[in-house]
């Protein structure tokens, strides 16, 4: 399924295309990070240390890049506030809590499902 681009930067936006800047937006949203971050900013704007200690495993570094990613793609908005220290927050744009849904049915769906996965992993492969 292709749909029309409407900026005309090319004819479709078809994700099965190999050149289609679909894919890069496909690329951010489906790291693991990525959709944690999301849901965790689902709560509202936060700091980056909260997001750190909600994002149990993740580094100061991988945060601060899958942030800024968030950012660039318009998922997220940093937002500094000019205090001794520095008070930056984050949180979802427009775009971000459109795309907070299906990532939180995603991540919903794979905590239902946990079990079977495994059970499936460790079934023998069938040759």
């Amino acid at each position: 399924m292709s749909i029309p681009c409407t900026t005309g930067q090319h004819a479709d936006h078809d994700v099965f295309a190999a050149q289609c800047p679909c894919r890069d937006v496909l690329d951010v949203l489906a790291g693991k990070w990525s959709a944690l971050a999301i849901g965790a900013l689902e709560e509202g704007p936060q700091r980056f240390g909260s997001l750190q200690r909600r994002l149990q495993g993740i580094s100061p570094k991988v945060l601060t890049n899958t942030l800024r990613r968030l950012e660039l793609h318009g998922f997220v908005d940093r937002t500094v506030y000019p205090a001794v220290p520095l008070h930056v927050e984050y949180e979802l744009t427009k775009l971000g809590r459109g795309v907070s849904e299906p990532l939180g049915q995603l991540r919903g769906w794979v905590e239902v499902h946990l079990d079977e996965i495994r059970s499936a992993a460790d079934a023998p492969a069938c040759d």
